[in-house]
């Protein structure tokens, strides 16, 4: 049961998420030879203000580039 976990920053459409889910799905059964239906990818959306980096809030990372 492969198990893929996506984050991205929040603002992300449904839509873009289910076309994710495809290529992420049809990927992982080419290369890792399993069935489609044992495939699972969780999203996960985080606000800018909720990662640093480099001792940034992401939200304040433009300001500090």
């Amino acid at each position: 049961m492969p198990f893929v976990e996506v984050m991205l920053w929040e603002g992300r459409t449904v839509e873009q998420k289910r076309e994710l889910t495809t290529a992420i799905t049809d990927s992982v059964v080419k290369i890792a030879k399993v069935p489609r239906e044992s495939v699972i990818i969780a999203f996960t959306d985080y606000r800018r203000s909720d990662w640093a980096e480099g001792g940034y809030l992401a939200s304040d990372k433009i300001m500090h580039s």
